[in-house]
C-alpha cells in the first residue's frame, strides 16, 4: 500500500524516509557519491560563503586540478538546471574530494572533524540520500533518492534495522532543529504502531 506524503512542522516528508533502511558503508562503496553523477552538490549562497571562508584551510590538500577549477570559476557554479552546485573536476569529482586508503572523503568535513574549520559540508551532502526541494507554494519537500551506488548502504541499513531518518539524525537536526526531528520520530513511532514499518 502506498503511503501518503507526511507533513512534519510544515515540511513535506516522503514516507520512504521513514520506512526505508539505510546506513553508509564506505568500505563497500568507497565514497562513490562524491565522484559519480554529472554535477556538484547543491549549495546555498550562505554555504558558498562558508566554503570560501574554509578554503584556505583545505587548499593545500586539494589536487592541482581542483585548485585550477576553483581559480577559474570559484567554489560553485550554476548547473544545467540553473541550480548552484559545488565545482567539479572534469565531469564528476567534487573539488573537495580526497582519497585515503582507496576511499573518497570530503576535505571540508575532514577539516571540520579535526577542529580546523567551523563548516562541515553542504547540507545537501550531509542529508543524502534525502533530497530537499523548495516547492512553488513555498513549502519544503524532502524526498528519498535511490541511487545504484548506494546498494551496499541499503543492505547494511536493512541488516542492522536502521531507517533513513535515524541514520541522518545529525544533519536533519542541523537543518530543521531538534523539535522538528522529535516530531518526525513521533510520526515514525505512530507509523510503526500502525504496522507500516518494522
Amino acid at each position: 500500500m502506498d503511503l501518503p506524503i507526511i507533513q512534519v512542522g510544515g515540511v513535506l516528508v516522503s514516507p520512504d524516509i521513514i520506512t526505508k533502511t539505510f546506513c553508509c558503508d564506505l568500505d563497500a562503496c568507497k565514497g562513490a557519491c562524491c565522484v559519480e553523477g554529472d554535477a556538484g552538490a547543491p549549495v546555498t549562497l550562505d554555504e558558498i560563503g562558508e566554503i570560501e571562508d574554509a578554503l584556505d584551510t583545505v587548499w593545500s590538500d586539494m589536487s592541482a586540478a581542483a585548485q585550477a577549477v576553483v581559480d577559474r570559476q570559484g567554489v560553485a557554479y550554476n548547473d544545467r538546471d540553473g541550480e548552484l552546485v559545488t565545482s567539479i573536476v572534469g565531469t564528476k569529482d567534487c573539488v573537495f574530494t580526497c582519497h585515503e586508503d582507496g576511499i573518497c572523503l570530503c576535505l571540508l568535513e575532514k577539516a571540520y572533524r579535526n577542529g580546523k574549520s567551523k563548516f562541515c559540508k553542504p547540507v545537501s551532502c550531509a542529508l543524502y540520500p534525502i533530497r530537499e526541494r523548495r516547492l512553488s507554494n513555498g513549502l519544503t519537500a524532502l524526498n528519498y533518492h535511490e541511487w545504484s551506488v548506494c546498494e551496499a548502504a541499503r543492505k547494511k541499513g536493512a541488516a542492522i534495522g536502521l531507517h533513513v531518518y535515524e541514520f541522518l539524525k545529525e544533519p536533519l537536526v542541523r537543518r530543521f532543529g531538534q523539535s522538528w526531528y522529535d516530531e518526525l520520530t513521533f510520526t515514525a513511532a505512530e507509523m510503526r504502531h500502525q504496522g507500516y514499518i518494522k
